[in-house]
Parts: C-alpha cells; sequence; structure tokens
C-alpha cells in the first residue's frame, strides 16, 4: 500500500521544508509498527525545487485475521483462503488512512513547533496513490475531491491488461494537484475520503467514530455537497451514527459564525446610517438585553449555549454576580476561538474558576447542563431546520431544565425596514426561517405549556410601531424561579 505527497519550491521557500511539516526528516528512511503491520516514510526526492514524501504501509495479513477482521461485508466469515489472499495489503484503504493518521499525526492537526509559520501556508501539493479502490468510480472520485480544491486525475486500472474485453476493475490510478491547500487540509481530506471510497472499514465503527469525523472534516465537510454520502459511508452505514453526525454538522455553521457573521445585516444597516451620533449595534443591544434579563432572574450560574466564539461569555465574565458561566458550542474551532477571545491560558486563577467551555451538540441531553439557574439560546433557534427543534426544545427545557431560558431570535417582519436586505431574503445566509412576531409566540408558549413554564416577551432594539422590534426575546422561568424570585 503506497502513497506519495509532494511539493515545489524555490530557494526562498525550499520545498523540503515538507520535511518540517510531516516532522520526519528527509535525510532519514523510518519505520513505524502499526496494528497491522509497518510503516516506513522515505524521501525519494529531497532538494530545494521538489520535494517528495512516500508512505508504504506493509500490512501483515494474518495479523489483520487474527484481529478478527477476516470477515466479509456483512459480518459472515469468509472462505479460509480469502481471509488472507484479498487486496488489503495492495489497495488504499481504511488501514492506510489510520497509518497517516498515526505518522503523520502532528502533520494533520497543523502542528510544527520548529517552524510554526509553515502550517497554515498553502503550498503546490501533488498526492499520489497507485491502487485506490473506488466503488462509485472516477465520477464519484471527482465529486468527493473537486469542491476541496483538487484537480483530479482518476485512471480505471484493468481488469487484465492482456485481456482489454473484460473492462475495467474497482480500482483507479489518483493524482490529485492543489496549489491553494495547506498539507494539514490535504492529510485531513485523505483521512476521510480513502475509506469513504473503499466504502468498507478494517475496524468496528464505534460511536467515538463520530467525533473523529467531525475533528477531520472540520472546515470542509460541513459545506461538501456529498456530505450525507461521506456521513454514511465513513460510518460504514450504520444509520444511528449517520443521523447523530448529520444532527452535529448541522449546527456547525452557526457555531463557526461569530456574532459579526451571523448579524451582518445588523452591521450593514448601521454602516448605512452614516449619523452623526453612531447608533448602538444591534448586536450589543441584545447582550444587554439578555444580560438585564439574567440579572433580573437572579441567576448565577448560567449557560450560553450556542455560544460560538465567546461574546456573551465576555460580557458575562464582566459581571461579578455571575459566579458560574458555562459555553457550550459543537465546533471546536469556535472554542478555540473562545479561548483566545477569553485569554483563559493568562487569566487569574479565581477568574478561570468561573468559566468554563465544553463540546456539545444541543440536539442531544446532556447532564452536563443539568442544574443550571439560567441558560441563553442567542441567534440559535433559526439555523435549525424546523423538524430538529422539538429535539432541542427537550433537551433544553425537558432535560437540562434550567429555572430560567432567554431566547432571542430575529423578527422577520423588520426585516422591510433593512434598505440592504433584497425582498423575501432572510437575514444570514444559514438562517432556516425567521419568524413572525405572532409564529414566535406561538412556539414559545406551546414549549412553556409542555414543560411547565411561564413565558414573557420582550422587544431588543428600537420597537416600530408597525414590524415591531428587529429582535424578538423570550423569557422562559419555572414555578421554582418565580418563588424564588419573590422571597
Amino acid at each position: 500500500m503506497f502513497l506519495t505527497i509532494s511539493t515545489t519550491g524555490t530557494a526562498q521557500r525550499p520545498a523540503t521544508d515538507l520535511g518540517f511539516l510531516l516532522h520526519k526528516h528527509p535525510e532519514k528512511a523510518q519505520a513505524f509498527s502499526t496494528s497491522y503491520g509497518r510503516a516506513h516514510v522515505l524521501y525519494p526526492e529531497a532538494d530545494d525545487s521538489r520535494c517528495t514524501a512516500a508512505l508504504l504501509l506493509e500490512v501483515d495479513a494474518v495479523a489483520l485475521v487474527r484481529r478478527g477482521k477476516g470477515k466479509g461485508r456483512g459480518g459472515a466469515p469468509d472462505a479460509a483462503l480469502a481471509q488472507y489472499v484479498n487486496d488489503r495489503p495492495y489497495a488504499a484503504s481504511s488501514l492506510l488512512a489510520v497509518a497517516l493518521s498515526g505518522v503523520f499525526s502532528s502533520a494533520m492537526r497543523g502542528a510544527c513547533n520548529a517552524r510554526p509559520e509553515l502550517p497554515g501556508q498553502p503550498r503546490p501539493l501533488r498526492i499520489e496513490v497507485p491502487a485506490l479502490p473506488a466503488r462509485g468510480g472516477p465520477e464519484l472520485v471527482r465529486r468527493l475531491f473537486e469542491p476541496l480544491g483538487w484537480a483530479v486525475t482518476a485512471e480505471p486500472v484493468p481488469l487484465d491488461s492482456a485481456f482489454p474485453q473484460w473492462g475495467d476493475s474497482r480500482y483507479i490510478r489518483l493524482v490529485l494537484d492543489a496549489d491553494t491547500l495547506t498539507v494539514a487540509e490535504a492529510l485531513r481530506h485523505l483521512y476521510v475520503l480513502l475509506p469513504v471510497l473503499d466504502d468498507a472499514k478494517h475496524y468496528w465503527v464505534s460511536s467515538d467514530e463520530v467525533d473523529k469525523l467531525l475533528r477531520a472534516g472540520e472546515g470542509w465537510l460541513p459545506g461538501h455537497p456529498e456530505q450525507k454520502l461521506i456521513t454514511s459511508r465513513y460510518l460504514s452505514r450504520r444509520w444511528s451514527l449517520t443521523r447523530q453526525a448529520m444532527d452535529r454538522l448541522e449546527l456547525v455553521r452557526l457555531a463557526e459564525a461569530d456574532d459579526s457573521e451571523v448579524e451582518d445585516i445588523d452591521n450593514a444597516v448601521e454602516a448605512e446610517a452614516e449619523q452623526e451620533e453612531k447608533p448602538t449595534p444591534l448586536a450589543v443591544q441584545r447582550r444587554e438585553a439578555i444580560l438585564a434579563a439574567l440579572r433580573a432572574s437572579g441567576a448565577a450560574r448560567v449557560l450560553d449555549l450556542g455560544c460560538g466564539q465567546g461574546q456573551l461569555v465576555q460580557q458575562l465574565l464582566r459581571d461579578p454576580s455571575f459566579t458560574e458561566i458555562v459555553g457550550v458550542d459543537v465546533s471546536m474551532r469556535a472554542l478555540t476561538i473562545a479561548s483566545r477571545r477569553l485569554k483563559l491560558d493568562r487569566m487569574g486563577e479565581r477568574q478561570a474558576s468561573r468559566v468554563r467551555l465544553l463540546q456539545g451538540s444541543l440536539a442531544y441531553t446532556d447532564k452536563r447542563l443539568e442544574g443550571y439557574d439560567a441558560a441563553v439560546l442567542s441567534e440559535v433557534i433559526e439555523h435549525l431546520d424546523l423538524p430538529r427543534l422539538p429535539a432541542l426544545e427537550y433537551a433544553v427545557f425537558g432535560a437540562a431544565r434550567p429555572r430560567t431560558v432567554v431566547v432571542t431570535t430575529p423578527n422577520v417582519e423588520y426585516n422591510v425596514r433593512w434598505e440592504s436586505l433584497p425582498a423575501g431574503h432572510v437575514r444570514h445566509g444559514d438562517h432556516r426561517f425567521e419568524w413572525t412576531r405572532a409564529e414566535f409566540r406561538a412556539w414559545a408558549e406551546k414549549v412553556a405549556g409542555r414543560h411547565g413554564y411561564q413565558v414573557d416577551f420582550l422587544p431588543v432594539g428600537p420597537d416600530d410601531p408597525e414590524v415591531g422590534p428587529p429582535t424578538q426575546m423570550a423569557v422562559f422561568v419555572t414555578g421554582t424561579a418565580q418563588e424564588a424570585k419573590a422571597a
């Protein structure tokens, strides 16, 4: 099983920088043990103008059988000979993908302590795989790789060159070329898509594979046109895991957008105003309204659900009355940015003890979120497809059940006041819906009735007499919270 990664360079930017990125010295041949054989890394060529790193994986067919994977695609044992004689040692598959992640783990994460400026730099890349099983043929290969910025050459391998009338095999010779990708991005693409094309894995697929998929697919899988096929095949067509992954991917676009992106129309309107006294941005007004509602509730321990890049968490930390603040988001990228925004690594011990950032999906119940005074869903619900709202409703109001829940969402009636927003358009491309005041009120009252809350509605931003405010807010309070407030 063989794969090469090549790049070109100049005297000022030598191609041998590939050795730093892969953490493997071009002048050494190295070997690494794997569960199913031995992986070798060597450099057939390495100079300033061109550098090629090769990964050769020697698969031990006996070890593969002894570890319980000598079985057919349906799980039944193969014939005795077929257990040992198959394409596993020769054709790129999940075995090679696992070897890539093990041998080039730092490179896949984009880490390079020796030259920290290198991982983020796109460079000319060529990847060659001599034998790749492709269930779906060259056309599927192009559909998977071309949207990611690769120029694809996928040449079918004939069953037997001596008998061309037999046609082509299910294998291809793959060549990928790109000028705008980093080495880390290239490795993550291969890690996911090699087993997808083979449509089989050499190990049992469990729930932790969903996390692996989302980590490797961060930044490219949520918007991929073949997302559903990739997810299903990567998870060995296990329906429950595929659904879980799709639900989490559904929330990623929200998580990866900060307030300035989600509220780009708000900011556009501010720019259009050009008034002598610049108006307070709607995003700021929204956070102030949320803080006022939380203070009025007497909450001390607060959840920011769908915290994104941490703007609201940052505001909450400035008020000492909030003794515990937890930001929850599905995207590790968003949480990393939030951590940097909050300067968690430099925060004093006392302040740091007040805040936590957790990765989690709002479509699933999570025991870590139970027992809090209040929770905030700020500009979150409109990013979900309507059929998925009941899952979020139960996870927040039914399972976590904070005493107070603050929900904000755009008021679609106000959109006619945005001069920069074309008629019939929503405020952000990822909004799956935007509700009128009556629609939001109807939803909120049903949620409150089902879960034992009282709900009040408040405007956020200028309250237009005809179309209402730009943002509508609902504050849900349980009977317990009302009694505590009265006491």
